[in-house]
């Protein structure tokens, strides 16, 4: 064993020989070194090569250290499979039976007793037992294992112990262990703790790539590789598939193929605890056996006389949308991490081959490692956990990696929603007896309401359902949307007759059911209410109660504004109000896959405190009026509309200052008066800024300020269009203004004539007046507005009011075009006034006498 520096962290190697085969047990070469670095340090990282045996051998060789002072283990394992496995490993290693010196701990299953002093659980048991005792009084030493998978419980795990540590037990040991473990990240998580690395007891492993055809299902794929690899090699094989649905159909393929001395074995999550037990069993003598496996096998577990692993290159993982709010199941390609980590499997007990079913130019194209489970997951549980803890910021804990601050914010409304939380983010009383109940908080308000509204039992049945896969084997491409046919399978009366049942899931939803009802205290006499389920549903789902669109099919507004259908809507055909379990989310509307009806009156009771009542005051273009309508809205459902009687407040006023502004179907009704007064006093502005500006931009700027107190008490178009513009902007001047703009601007021009002419100042630089040529007569000086010091540009017309000429200096057109005019006119209209002298010639509006 040699030492070596790894930056600021210590990094203690064991070595193997370069030849030969590799020791049995390497890890206790460097079982000092763990122990002499946790005796020193608080926390520690172990890296250990696949089929190092650390999982085993760590927890019995640091039971009796004397820094532990006889102080528990608690070893936290990512897979309940895993759980049992490593603790009956364990104690048989000692001899002894589960429960004894080590225990274990999962959903369903205890094995605990006074003597025990190591205790593996699964991960989630940490956050509980920090609940129930933060300081963790007993406890010398938590180990994490595995820790490379990055589950959320792991995560949060961790970062409340390093709070536990930091703030109430620095004698708490930290020990982190994986084979594919970012070491260096997590040594500074843990306060630049040393990175111990055991580098031995792997056999030799040959890796054989066999790459798919295009056109080849992979399950076909893998039961080719497995029947070649039976003929060929040695030893049981293990073929890892992304999930159930692969290993039946591949169970299947292989079922009338193989030697009669081959057993086929399947290997997932929620098989019994007994078939999971018998997959990891040796092989009766003289026989072999095949594993089909999902990522359950590819860590943690020694399946003897496995020499052989097929690796399908498939995994599926959760993946959390934000925007629909659920997390579905997906099938992507394993990481290099999870390749090595299968590839591993084949090489525990005795050399190995590893065939993996892509070829081997496409490795590079892998992730190093998988996504980290807390930047993709529904992060309620994880906010629940935190808000139990009294943790308000996420900041204030170590992390290897941040919860995303979006995911996080979505969840607490979630909370918030569930009564989980209050609005400062601290848990509520409900929320903290939901924390207990140790599933989903969505399902823990569900069971903990059920109970209250005594719809217990049904409560625990749908939580079950949920958690399980589905009890209805689908037949054809579409699968049954409806709840209900699947609570009559596991009420067993007969209701799901028309459907394929899975007898083994049923099992496993009657069990998880009665496990529920017995943590709850549930009656085991209460019956099931069918008629319950959709109450009940929408406490658990409050953000996806669907209300139908009107028109034509089976379209739903859900209660946070999302779009769904149901694409094969049997008997939920029609249904007003759906409470939505599954959808896909991955298109604008989505397809829903599980629903049951719930009745409006029943969304009503519910929720009664979370609907919103209120008001809502608009402009009907239609009627032409402003109407006001009284509605209730749970989220974007609206469950009752009506028209109000009409408020007596400024609402109306606002609302038709809005539909002036945006509806084409209300305007106001420009007077000439009104457009000669904004004529009249913008021509003031250009000789005195002071006046104010009534443009048409600035009037609508500012509509708000001006016409706002006119519009009060108004309700119809003909109210708006009747309002007397000019004098509504002669009230925006002052007295003073309105004196003045009378001397400035006057509106008309008296001629020689005595004839009133409108002066037009459209064009405020240059305001003009239209006159008669014979009305002028004897006038010398051009007529001025703006108190004489602008001159009026003068439109001098023909008899026939036709335009002659336009001048602003009147006496020089007297003296010139006067003439020219005078000539090419005198002959068309001899009937007028033409005189040589106009100067001298009296004005006049008539025509010489016959």
């Amino acid at each position: 064993m040699r030492r070596t520096g790894d930056g600021s962290a210590t990094r203690f190697v064991g070595m193997t020989r370069a030849a030969g085969p590799p020791e049995p047990l390497p890890i206790d070469d460097v079982l000092p070194a763990l122990r002499a670095a946790l005796a020193s340090r608080s926390a520690a990282v172990l890296q250990a090569a696949p089929g190092a045996g650390k999982t085993t051998r760590v927890p019995l060789a640091l039971m009796d250290a004397t820094w532990l002072a006889g102080a528990r283990i608690v070893m936290l394992e990512p897979r309940r499979l895993a759980t049992r496995a490593a603790a009956r490993r364990m104690a048989h290693t000692l001899g002894e039976p589960a429960g004894g010196t080590v225990g274990f701990r999962v959903r369903g299953e205890t094995r605990v007793s006074r003597s025990t002093r190591i205790e593996v659980v699964t991960e989630g048991v940490l956050t509980r037992l920090l609940r129930a005792d933060p300081t963790l009084d007993g406890l010398g030493l938590v180990i994490f294992d595995e820790f490379h998978e990055r589950s959320l419980q792991g995560d949060v795990g961790l970062a409340l112990a390093l709070q536990t540590q930091e703030l109430l037990r620095p004698d708490l040991r930290i020990l982190v262990m994986s084979a594919t473990l970012d070491g260096a990240a997590t040594s500074a998580l843990l306060g630049e703790a040393p990175v111990i690395t055991s580098e031995g007891r792997q056999y030799p492993i040959e890796i054989r790539y066999l790459p798919r055809r295009g056109d080849q299902r992979l399950e076909g794929a893998v039961a080719a590789a497995v029947r070649a690899s039976i003929g060929r090699d040695e030893g049981s094989v293990l073929a890892f598939l992304p999930g159930s649905g692969e290993i039946r159909r591949t169970h299947a393929l292989l079922d009338e193929s193989l030697p009669g001395d081959v057993a086929i074995l399947p290997l997932y999550g929620d098989l019994s605890a007994e078939a999971q037990d018998a997959a990891i069993a040796p092989a009766a003598a003289g026989s072999r056996k095949v594993v089909l496996a999902t990522s359950i096998a590819e860590t943690s577990l020694t399946i003897d006389g496995v020499r052989v692993v097929v690796d399908g290159g498939a995994a599926r993982v959760s993946r959390f949308s934000p925007r629909s709010g659920m997390t579905r199941l997906e099938t992507v390609r394993v990481s290099r991490a999870s390749a090595r980590q299968r590839s591993g499997r084949a090489g525990r007990t005795a050399s190995g081959i590893s065939y993996r079913l892509w070829a081997a130019e496409e490795e590079g194209g892998l992730l190093e490692r998988a996504t980290p489970e807390i930047l993709e997951a529904d992060l309620a549980p994880l906010a629940l956990d935190l808000a139990a803890a009294g943790v308000t910021d996420p900041r204030s804990l170590r992390w290897l990696d941040l919860p995303p601050a979006g995911a996080l914010s979505q969840a607490r409304e979630l909370l918030r929603q569930l009564g989980a939380l209050d609005a400062g983010l601290r848990i509520t009383a409900h929320g903290r007896a939901m924390s207990e109940v140790a599933v989903h908080p969505r399902l823990a308000h569900m069971l903990l309401r059920g109970r209250e509204l005594e719809c217990g039992a049904t409560a625990c049945v749908l939580a079950a359902l949920l958690e399980e896969r589905d009890v209805l084997r689908r037949e054809g491409p579409l699968s049954e949307p409806d709840l209900r046919p699947r609570l009559a399978a596991v009420a067993g009366d007969g209701g799901a007759h028309a459907h394929a049942v899975d007898r083994d899931a049923v099992r496993r939803v009657r069990e998880q059911s009665r496990q529920l009802r017995s943590r709850l205290g549930v009656r085991g006499a209460e019956p099931l209410y069918e008629d319950a389920a959709g109450g009940l549903l929408a406490l658990a789902y409050p953000d996806r109660i669907a209300q139908r669109r009107p028109g034509g099919g089976d379209r739903y507004l859900l209660r946070n504004g999302l779009g769904a259908a149901l694409r094969d809507p049997g008997a939920l055909s029609g249904s007003p109000f759906l409470v939505i379990a599954d959808l896909d989310g991955q298109q604008r509307e989505s397809r829903i896959y599980l629903a049951v009806p719930v009745g409006e009156e029943e969304v009503a009771r519910l929720f009664a405190e979370q609907i919103e009542r209120d008001e809502r005051v608009d402009w009907d273009a239609a009627s032409g009026s402003v109407v006001a309508r009284r509605q209730e809205r749970l989220g974007a459902i609206v469950l009752r509309e009506g028209l109000a009687p009409a408020r007596a407040d400024d609402t109306a006023a606002r609302v038709l200052l809005d539909a002036l502004e945006r509806d084409t179907s209300l305007q106001l009704r420009w007077t000439d008066d009104a457009r000669t007064l904004q004529a009249r006093v913008a021509f003031a502005r250009t000789l005195d800024e002071s006046w104010p500006d009534l443009g048409d931009a600035t009037l609508g700027a500012t509509r708000e300020r001006w016409l706002a107190p006119y519009l009060a008490g108004l309700r119809r178009r003909g109210e708006v269009e009747a309002l007397p513009l000019g004098d509504i902007l002669r009230s925006m001047l002052t007295w003073q203004q309105r004196d003045a703009l009378d001397r400035m601007a006057p509106t008309h021009f008296t001629a020689p004539t005595g004839s009133r002419l409108p002066v037009d100042y459209s064009d405020p630089a240059a305001p003009a007046v239209s006159v008669r040529l014979q009305e002028m007569f004897g006038l010398m000086d051009t007529p001025r507005v703006g108190e004489g010091r602008v001159p009026l540009t003068i439109h001098l017309l023909s008899p026939a009011h036709r335009p002659v000429q336009v001048t602003r200096d009147l006496a020089g057109f007297w003296r010139s075009s006067y003439f020219a005019v005078r000539k090419e006119l005198r002959g068309r209209y001899p009937r007028h006034e033409w005189p040589e002298d106009p100067l001298a010639a009296a004005p006049t509006r008539r025509a010489k006498p016959r």
